[in-house]
Order: structure tokens, then sequence, then C-alpha cells
């Protein structure tokens, strides 16, 4: 990918012995979203439709904090959510979090940075999401009881679940393929904000230990194919909580 500095490196090499996995993306400019497609052979009509879900106070209070509560339906029934922490230092989270099998440590790096994440996963039904999200039933009830104590360790004192309110929804496409010149499954997603802009973003997962042959990989296949990975990075969160957040303003 994108060139780091050294300490980046150095930093991102401790990461990768102690997370879980490696997810390496690149979000495409909007402007090249249509080479991407052909370039990439990119088929809409395969991809499986997703409705997002973000949950926060109404001055974003848990984005400040570096956290993130979410849920999404997904085509043919099913549902999940999550609570995420970022930027995290895995030796720091408690062992309570850290070996619970719905936790998940992972370093997403991107052209130029990285940044390392804990994810309690949970699931839930399309049905209890949609209903909570419309604020007919407690949105806590979504949530996994590991969830809810992961949420109330690291969320600001006095936020609790009754204080949140939605952001969304946002339908968002999601395209995973093996992918034979890479050698791996390769996802792409596409997603359709409330403003009409839209954001492109591709990426591949690996074990730590692959991280950086794997990254060089996929910077090669990207090339190739006509992607610039030199242009201004956007993540997908953090520009549907602008979005969000413009609005509330």
């Amino acid at each position: 990918m994108a060139e780091m500095s050294a300490d980046q490196l150095k930093e991102l090499l401790e990461l990768t012995r102690e997370v879980d996995s490696v997810e390496l993306k690149v979000s495409v400019p909007a402007r090249d979203h249509g080479t991407a497609t052909r370039n990439l052979g990119l088929d809409p009509i395969e991809a499986e439709i997703r409705q997002v879900f973000f949950f926060d106070t109404p001055d974003l209070r848990l984005n400040k904090a570096g956290i993130v509560a979410r849920a999404r339906r997904r085509q043919g029934g099913t549902a999940d959510t999550v609570v995420k922490l970022r930027p995290v230092v895995p030796d720091e989270l408690p062992k309570e979090f850290r070996k619970s099998a719905s936790m998940k440590v992972e370093v997403d790096i991107m052209p130029g940075g990285f940044v390392c994440s804990a994810s309690m996963k949970g699931k839930s039904k399309p049905d209890k999401v949609k209903r909570a999200a419309a604020g007919e039933e407690p949105l806590k009830e979504i949530f996994s009881r590991e969830q809810v104590e992961f949420f109330k360790a690291y969320a600001p004192e006095g936020v609790g679940f009754k204080d949140l309110i939605t952001l969304g929804p946002i339908l968002t496409l999601k395209l995973e393929y093996p992918e034979p010149e890479l050698g791996r499954d390769f996802v792409a997603e596409a997603w359709f904000y409330p403003d009409q802009s839209q954001l492109l973003e591709l990426s591949t997962q690996c074990e730590p230990k692959e991280a950086f042959q794997v990254g060089g990989e996929l910077k090669i296949f990207l090339l190739t194919k006509g992607i610039d990975l030199a242009a201004e990075q956007q993540t997908k969160t953090k520009t549907a909580l602008e979005i969000f957040s413009a609005r509330l303003s």
C-alpha cells in the first residue's frame, strides 16, 4: 500500500503479533468508481444488500470517545450488531473481554496508515433491529449481555443505551468473491449515504503474519486495475457520522 514512516511500520509490526486478524483496505475516489467497477468486473446484481444503523448521542459523544454502536440488517433474513472501540492497545483490554469468543481485535490498514480496533460482535433478528431503530422497543434489547458490558466499560460517563438516537439507515451493497489474480477472497463494498454521496471500499483480510506480504500483493493488484492509491482515504463509519453530525447541527 502507500508508504508509511519507519515508526509506523515498527508499530504495525508489533500490532500484528497481538491481533486476531488484519484487513487491508482502500477507498476509491468518486470520480473513479466507474473505472474500478469495469476493471474489477464488479457485478452489483451479485451483491448482498445491507441496511446499516449507527447509534450515538445527538452530539456524537460515543464517536468522540472512540466507540461505535452499530446494527445491520442483511438480505436473506439475518442481522448482526457490534460495539467497537478504536483505537485500542490489545494487551490493555481486560481479560474477560479479550478472551471472549465474540471479541475480535483487528488492524485495518489503509494507504498511509492503520488503526487497531476491538469489536464485540453479536447477532439479532432483522425485525427486532428494525423496531429498535424506530424507537418501538428498547435499543439495549438488540445487543448481547457481553456487548452491554463492553459498552458500559468504555462509554462516556452518564451515557447509556437510552441516551442514543438512530443515525440511519444507510443502504450498502457488499460483493465478496474469490479473486484469482490476488489468490484470495476480495471484497467490494458500496455505501449510499443520505446526502446522495457514495463510498466504494475495496478490501481483503489475512492472517496477521501475512500482513506485509499480502499488502504488497494487494498494492500491485490494485495498481494494475487503475486504482489510485495516492487518493485521499475515506472510511465508511467516519463518513457516515460526519454526514449525520452535519444534519444534526
